[in-house]
């Protein structure tokens, strides 16, 4: 019986080194979450609400926020998962600009009149 007991203990030892271990190996992995901005076409609640719907959806986002006043969306997002070039068309595919590339024209067109850029009420009634 005493033979046991130091071999337990041993044995115990050695197991729960092996899984502390592979938990270090769990946290280690995976890259940062990097943040991107860009300029949008959004110019109401709506559209904050509509993009950051959208970007949610889109594989590897963490979290995206529109400043309406700026028209900056910022996206965290995992640069395992996704790209700046991927969040940009995605952005475009929801309606909007994007930095300096327009908006797809079918999606755009979806969009309600109150978030079109060329709507009076957002363009201070210039064309």
């Amino acid at each position: 019986m005493n033979f046991f007991k130091p071999m337990l203990l041993a044995l115990l030892v050695a197991c729960s080194s092996q899984t502390t271990q592979a938990q270090d190996k769990t946290r280690a992995k995976g890259p940062a979450t990097e943040q991107f901005q860009l300029k949008t076409s959004a110019v109401c609640d709506m559209c904050k609400a509509r993009l950051e719907k959208v970007m949610a959806y889109e594989k590897g986002v963490q979290q995206a926020i529109l400043d309406v006043p700026s028209q900056v969306l910022t996206v965290s997002y995992r640069p395992d998962k996704t790209s700046p070039t991927a969040l940009r068309t995605a952005v475009q595919r929801t309606g909007y600009d994007a930095d300096d590339q327009p908006a797809e024209v079918r999606a755009y067109d979806r969009l309600p009149d109150c978030c079109k850029k060329t709507n009076a009420v957002h363009s201070d009634g210039k064309p």
